[in-house]
């Protein structure tokens, strides 16, 4: 992976979440990570970030501190740290894939994720964009712009459906267990819940019936 090594010194203050607001509910499944929002301003880092966020089901943290040199565009991975500091691989699909070029625009340092302007106040080096002095993209601001987009919908929902949506499609527990970065065998269970859609659908699977159709 082309620039894997990840300083596990570095302060990402600016990445973290704030304490989650009760159980949320999984975003309706036509949604599926594409215009789940009408993007604002910087219309391109925002599709990146949510696409990027329902393709991995990575918290939001994880993914807004990543650095360029921590991804791996041709295999579609990267290395992030997980809840409680263990290192981890995300992988990401096409949708995704074809976005990051066009986000980084040939950068190869700095923050994947940035704010619109220079930064105005003194920030840890690691979370300035050298070239364009540009800071990190704060959990705080990217959750804004998330909620303002959808009427509410919060970043926690895009991982929460991703992982919802892998279980309904049949995911086992060791594949949610890693898809998710959880590493309990209990913390799957929450996304394991079938909704009547996904019920249905594996009704109809079954139907004799409709086979023969």
């Amino acid at each position: 992976m082309a620039g894997s090594g990840l300083d596990h010194r570095r302060p990402v203050a600016s990445a973290q979440a704030p304490p989650s607001r009760g159980r949320p509910h999984p975003l309706p499944r036509s949604c599926r990570g594409r215009r789940v929002a009408r993007p604002g301003g910087n219309a391109l880092r925002e599709r990146t970030l949510w696409r990027l966020l329902y393709e991995s089901a990575a918290r939001a943290s994880e993914v807004l501190a990543l650095d360029v040199g921590e991804l791996d565009l041709r295999n579609r991975r990267a290395r992030v740290r997980r809840k409680g500091g263990a290192i981890d691989v995300i992988v990401w699909r096409t949708g995704t894939a074809r976005l990051l070029p066009r986000l980084l625009g040939g950068r190869r340092t700095g923050p994947v994720f940035t704010t619109d302007r220079r930064a105005r106040v003194e920030l840890p080096p690691a979370d300035i964009d050298a070239r364009s002095g540009k800071a990190r993209l704060s959990y705080r601001r990217a959750a804004e712009l998330f909620e303002t987009a959808t009427g509410g919908w919060t970043l926690h929902q895009l991982r929460h459906s991703a992982l919802t949506h892998a279980a309904e499609d049949g995911a086992n527990t060791s594949t949610l267990l890693a898809f998710s970065g959880h590493t309990s065998v209990a913390s799957p269970a929450r996304y394991a819940r079938v909704s009547g859609e996904a019920l249905a659908r594996w009704q109809a699977g079954r139907d004799p019936a409709a086979r023969k159709r």
